[in-house]
């Protein structure tokens, strides 16, 4: 199953898509969806695959952004770090999103932005303090995210809030599809391009910390909810470890794409 949020006859709708068929939900957004219990069959109104353009973030407003830093084997080989004993957990905000198609907004602060193609999760009903085996049950699907990130002010400090909060940085989406129908563990290909160029490809078999993994850990010190999205981490490639170090330029088209989920294209645009 395939959920998602589009533009349609001039305000925000929920569509779920299942065995070919596509249905527009009588809610504004996934997140909405979620507040029920019947989502899985709740009715709504046929009609045809929504138009690509038109897709909006899955969740518009989500309560909680949670990012893992550091949790790709090779990515933490490449930037010269040992592997984590313990999840590295920072926060995003909801100004830091936009959509699967929108403009990334490049901060005039900075020249050193770059690209974090991400595996993210969405928690499908409340839990806390949940073994491996309950935070399974308590994912929802997968999506995609790409944590572009201003790496001067991220390494200001030790904290990297700073450089992960920038507003309309962060495009994810275009869908979220259920757990039934992904196996992170077993490897979904994460990539990332710019302009064309190839400059992430990687595995989800590569993570540190699995998906229940995380939700596990995180669940020991914070409920978590329906719409929650936690984002696992970026594969090799980024532009921070390379020889010369490469960032994103203005008018970039950045492209995210996972394996069976699909692909967010943004044009990289001038604050």
């Amino acid at each position: 199953m395939r959920l998602g949020t589009v533009r349609r006859n001039g305000n925000t709708q929920a569509f779920r898509q299942e065995d070919g068929v596509t249905t527009y939900l009588p809610v504004r957004d996934v997140g909405e969806l979620l507040t029920r219990e019947d989502w899985r069959s709740l009715a709504g109104e046929q009609g045809p695959e929504p138009d690509p353009a038109a897709l909006q973030a899955p969740i518009l407003r989500p309560c909680k952004i949670l990012c893992a830093g550091l949790n790709y084997y090779a990515h933490a080989a490449e930037v010269g770090q040992d592997v984590p004993k313990y999840p590295t957990i920072f926060t995003k905000y909801a100004n830091a999103l936009v959509g699967p198609t929108d403009d990334v907004v490049m901060p005039a602060a900075s020249t050193r932005i770059d690209w974090e193609a991400e595996l993210a999760l969405v928690i499908g009903s409340t839990v806390r303090h949940a073994d491996e085996a309950g935070a399974r049950e308590a994912i929802l699907g997968y999506t995609v995210l790409n944590d572009v990130s201003v790496r001067d002010w991220q390494g200001r400090t030790s904290e990297w809030f700073q450089g992960k909060n920038w507003d309309r940085t962060t495009p994810w989406g275009p869908v979220i599809v259920t757990a039934d129908e992904l196996d992170p563990e077993a490897g979904l290909a994460v990539e990332c391009e710019l302009d064309g160029v190839l400059k992430q490809s990687g595995t989800t078999a590569d993570l540190i910390f699995s998906c229940a993994k995380l939700v596990s850990y995180v669940s020991e010190f914070m409920t978590l909810e329906p719409g929650d999205i936690i984002a696992t981490g970026t594969p090799a490639g980024v532009g921070l470890a390379r020889k010369p170090r490469e960032w994103i330029p203005v008018g970039a088209e950045l492209v995210t794409r996972i394996e069976g989920i699909g692909e967010l294209r943004n044009r990289c645009v001038a604050e």
